[in-house]
């Protein structure tokens, strides 16, 4: 281990990495911190930090929608017409709950990631204190016209996932952020996640960092004060890996929906994937991983599960970029190891 926390450190110093490292295989773990999770106090980080995810969130979202099929509220071809109430009135009529989660629905996005490169230029027409549940963003996208028709390619979409967040608050009969406590946090252990505001967030938690010349400012008016069904929740490395567990143990869906959510649904790249809120990679015909990833501005991450061996891999970061590097040199020590 002491071999690969140099070559973690190492990566960490080029790239200026702050955040953690934790891996969980066969009963045993390994964890690896660097920077602080307050900069002005140099506060550490543990195993139970809190740190923003962004779209690495996206999974619950699915899990919540698989959980209403569950529950016969829903199908995955079920037409977003038919189970919600909300008007859209220049969206396609065979826009289907499946389009939605895996970015093949065509509908506009509120932030496209194609084109814009600052998220904060959103919070000029609406400002971030305001924007605190799903409905808060509706003015952003919801008059806009379609950007292809649903189904003809993938495009990644987080409006997508604010309007299925929307379709589990009207079929749910409650706040999204409530059934996902209710439905994922709570059943999979993992009680340091939460879907805080930036008023109220609670101890342990990072605060995210912008970087601006050789100083670093807050993400505290760079973000929605509260996230939601496309990304923003706060977990703990420690929560994620639960995560993973209770997902492929069934503990959160049957077996059935399990497989149906991690499931390549549409083919993004030579190497890469997507099913329901799900990145998923191969190595030959064989699947190397899934994966979520998630960037905000002083947030970065990457969670992966390797289905070969079970490990779990989580790099929650409270600087804009990074895991992807770590993720890197972790899995470059596995296969020198091998």
């Amino acid at each position: 281990m002491s071999k690969l926390k140099n070559k973690l450190e190492k990566v960490a110093k080029e790239i200026d990495f702050s955040g953690v490292v934790y891996v969980e295989e066969n009963q045993e773990s390994f964890f690896y911190q660097n920077g602080y999770a307050n900069k002005q106090d140099k506060l550490a980080f543990d195993k139970h930090t809190r740190f923003g995810i962004a779209s690495g969130a996206k999974i619950f979202t699915a899990v919540a929608i698989a959980k209403l099929v569950e529950q016969g509220r829903l199908e995955f071809q079920t037409k977003l017409t038919d189970c919600l109430s909300i008007a859209f009135p220049q969206f396609h009529q065979g826009v289907t709950i499946h389009h939605l989660l895996t970015h093949t629905s065509g509908i506009p996005d509120y932030f496209d990631e194609e084109e814009m490169e600052d998220f904060e230029e959103l919070w000029q027409t609406l400002p971030m204190y305001r924007v605190r549940s799903g409905k808060d963003f509706l003015p952003l996208f919801q008059d806009k016209k379609m950007m292809f028709p649903p189904g003809e390619r993938f495009h990644y979409n987080n409006a997508a996932f604010i309007v299925l967040g929307l379709v589990v608050e009207e079929l749910a009969g409650e706040p999204f952020t409530i059934f996902v406590q209710k439905h994922i946090f709570d059943p999979a252990g993992m009680t340091d996640a939460g879907y805080f505001t930036f008023d109220k967030l609670p101890g342990n938690t990072a605060i995210g960092y912008i970087k601006e010349g050789d100083e670093y400012r807050s993400n505290i008016y760079a973000l929605p004060v509260k996230g939601g069904a496309d990304g923003g929740v706060y977990v703990s490395a420690t929560d994620m890996a639960r995560f993973w567990d209770a997902l492929t143990q069934h503990k959160l869906l049957h077996a059935e929906l399990t497989e149906e959510l991690m499931k390549q649904h549409v083919q993004v790249d030579e190497e890469s994937s997507y099913g329901y809120g799900v990145w998923i990679k191969k190595n030959g015909e064989r699947i190397k991983k899934y994966y979520v990833v998630g960037f905000d501005p002083g947030v970065s991450f990457h969670a992966a599960y390797y289905p070969v061996n079970g490990r779990k891999l989580v790099v929650p970061s409270n600087h804009g970029a990074g895991p992807y590097y770590m993720v890197q040199a972790m899995e470059e020590e596995e296969a020198e190891s091998k």
